[in-house]
C-alpha cells in the first residue's frame, strides 16, 4: 500500500477551492481506474453566516438572501446558525422575543423551505408552554415541503464568566433539552442535530454515531475569546473520532454593545480535512457530501469495532 494526497473540491460562491489530504491508497489497473472514472454526482449543502439582531425582520432578510443564494447553487440542504431569529440585548428581551413553533418567523422559515424546495437546518428561541421566564434554544429541521421533521431542544446550556472579558448565562433564561435526538434521514444523508456549546461533549457525538449519524451538525454563536482557542480543534474532532462529516455553521461579528461571535462557519470530512470555510462577515460556503468517501474510512479504519467495553463502559 502507498499513500497519496487525494484532492477535492468545493465551491465557495463562483470560486472553487481545493485542498488536499492524505489517505492510503491500493494500486489499481486500467480496468479499475476506469470504472472509477465514472462521473458521480454527490449532494451539496449551503452553510451560511451571518450577524444577527434584535430586528427580526432584518434577520429573516438575511436568511432569506442566504438560502436563496444557496438553492441557486445547487445546495438540497441549507444550514443557518444558532438563533437565526434574534439576539437580544438583554435576557427579559430574549424571552419576551420568543415564539412558538408556529409562530410568524417559523413560518416564513417553512415558506422558504418549500419555495426553494430545500431542506433547512437553523436554531431559534421556541416559547415555553408551562415557563414563562425561561425559553428552549431549539435545533429545527424543516424538510422541502415545509413541514419540520425534528426539533431538537439545546441540552447543554453555556454559562460563563471570564472576568474581564466575558459573562453569558445561558441557564438563567433558557430550559435544558431533556433528551437527544435520533439522526434524521436527508436528501444529503443522516443528520445528527446538536447545537453550538455541546460541541465540547464527545459523549454526545458518539451517541449520534452509534444512532447512525453521517452527518454531525452544529449551529453555534461561539464567542470570540473561545472560537479562537478551541473552534476548529473540537469541530476537527467531533468529524475524526466518528468518521462523519460535520457541519457548523455560525454567527459572527459584533451583535450589539456586549456580544461578539467568532464566524469561521465551515465543513469538516470525516478524515478531519475542512473541506470549506465561510470568509469575514456575511457569506455561505458549499460543500459536497461524498457518502463513499466516508465509508471507504469507516471500512479502512474500523475504529468503531475496535473499542475496548471490556476496559470502558459503552456509552448507552
Amino acid at each position: 500500500m502507498r499513500s497519496v494526497y487525494k484532492k477535492t473540491s468545493v465551491i465557495i460562491f463562483n470560486k472553487i477551492v481545493t485542498t488536499n489530504y492524505h489517505l492510503p491508497v491500493l494500486s489499481i489497473n486500467h480496468l479499475q481506474y476506469s470504472k472509477m472514472a465514472t462521473v458521480k454526482v454527490n449532494p451539496r449543502i449551503g452553510v451560511c453566516q451571518f450577524t444577527a439582531t434584535s430586528n427580526k425582520e432584518e434577520n429573516f432578510s438575511t436568511c432569506k438572501s442566504l438560502i436563496e443564494k444557496s438553492a441557486a447553487l445547487g445546495a438540497k440542504v441549507i444550514f443557518l446558525p444558532e438563533a437565526c431569529d434574534y439576539i437580544a440585548e438583554t435576557i427579559q428581551s430574549s424571552v419576551d422575543m420568543a415564539e412558538s413553533l408556529d409562530g410568524p418567523i417559523l413560518t416564513q422559515f417553512k415558506q422558504l423551505a418549500q419555495s426553494n424546495n430545500v431542506w433547512l437546518s437553523a436554531g431559534f428561541h421556541i416559547k415555553s408552554k408551562s415557563d414563562e421566564n425561561r425559553v428552549y434554544n431549539s435545533h429545527v429541521m424543516i424538510n422541502s415541503e415545509g413541514v419540520i421533521t425534528a426539533v431538537y431542544n439545546k441540552a447543554h446550556l453555556f454559562d460563563l464568566d471570564i472576568k474581564n472579558t466575558v459573562k453569558l448565562t445561558e441557564s438563567s433564561f433558557t430550559i435544558p433539552g431533556s433528551h437527544i435526538i435520533e439522526p434524521i434521514q436527508t436528501p444529503v444523508g443522516r443528520l445528527g442535530l446538536a447545537t453550538c456549546y455541546d460541541l465540547r461533549f464527545p459523549d454526545m457525538a458518539i451517541t449520534l454515531r452509534q444512532q447512525g449519524a453521517e452527518i454531525l451538525t452544529y449551529p453555534s454563536v461561539f464567542t470570540q475569546t473561545t472560537g479562537l482557542a478551541h473552534w476548529e480543534p473540537l469541530l476537527r474532532s467531533r468529524a475524526i473520532e466518528n468518521q462523519c462529516y460535520v457541519v457548523a455553521a455560525a454567527q459572527i461579528g459584533k451583535h450589539n454593545n456586549k456580544r461578539t461571535s467568532y464566524g469561521h462557519s465551515m465543513v469538516v470530512d470525516p478524515w478531519g480535512t475542512v473541506i470549506a470555510q465561510c470568509k469575514d462577515g456575511t457569506d455561505v460556503c458549499l460543500a459536497e457530501i461524498d457518502h463513499e468517501y466516508l465509508y471507504k474510512i469507516r471500512q479502512d479504519m474500523p475504529v468503531q469495532s475496535h473499542k475496548r467495553t471490556d476496559l470502558y463502559s459503552p456509552i448507552n
